[in-house]
């Protein structure tokens, strides 16, 4: 089970951090990853990490803006956001997968997804 948090409202320029919280599994022997949903669009990639923590990977839309990264001995992978833009403006969801989590067809484990909003 995931449990995402950290959510909220925010001005553009502004910086929030997600969380999500993972029980019932070794988390370690899991790449975990963020995807996100805007308002009439697609579920899109954000971002993911490897199993130890020592590989990154963001979408061109959020390099440089957004970092991830996780607490093996929490079992929690966080989401920096930074600089944030109304075009942010979505659902958050983290994702697990033993063997990736991109594509979407190597997830196993979806959590509930958190909602940010960037006003302009």
């Amino acid at each position: 089970q995931l449990q995402a948090s950290g959510g909220g409202l925010v001005q553009a320029g502004g910086s929030l951090r997600l969380s999500c919280a993972a029980s019932g599994r070794t988390f370690s022997n899991y790449v975990m990853g963020w995807f996100r949903q805007a308002p009439g669009k697609e579920r899109e990639f954000v971002a993911f990490i490897t199993r130890s923590g020592d590989g990154t990977s963001a979408a061109d839309s959020v390099k440089g803006r957004f970092t991830i990264s996780r607490d093996n001995a929490k079992g929690t992978v966080y989401l920096r956001m930074d600089s944030l833009k109304p075009e942010d403006t979505a659902v958050y969801y983290c994702t697990a997968g033993r063997y990736g989590v991109f594509p979407p067809s190597y997830i196993e484990s979806w959590g509930q997804g958190t909602l940010v909003t960037v006003s302009s």
